[in-house]
């Protein structure tokens, strides 16, 4: 299975932010979303960076509830890892995996496309793994 499948049943839309947003509006918007990461993205729709639960957790330790004004784009990731919708699962479980990260965005033509959860992932390999088994049991059966 590809990411374009992925995104062709889960849907493309992906919550984003611009980077001079502060920290508290996105932790705001990532609790109303119930959503663990933003994207950050430059007016014309380039990806600048990411967001994640984890990033904000690190600079709150830091700082303390002061860095709640700082802007997204001083905490942000701004090296983000991005998949195509031509990657296969295993490829997007091998880049999460070794990145240590739970969200890949999807880049198409240098813009934002969508976004793959370790979730969305793990849940495709589990129908794969399924598939495949039901397919060895009524092989299995028939021989």
């Amino acid at each position: 299975m590809t990411v374009r499948k992925i995104l062709e049943e889960k849907g493309r839309d992906v919550v984003t932010l611009g980077p001079d947003r502060t920290l508290a509006e996105a932790t705001r918007l990532l609790a109303d979303k119930r959503i663990g990461a933003l994207v950050i993205t430059e007016r014309d729709g380039g990806i600048a960076g990411i967001l994640s639960e984890r990033d904000i957790v690190r600079v709150i330790g830091e700082d303390g509830a002061d860095a709640l004004s700082r802007p997204v784009s001083q905490v942000m990731t701004a090296s983000v890892k991005i998949c195509r919708e031509s990657h296969t699962v295993n490829e997007v479980m091998e880049i999460m995996t070794r990145g240590r990260f739970r969200h890949l965005p999807v880049e198409v033509d240098g813009r934002l496309a969508g976004l793959v959860s370790i979730g969305d992932v793990v849940k495709r390999r589990i129908e794969e793994a399924e598939r495949e088994a039901e397919s060895i049991r009524s092989y299995i059966a028939t021989a």
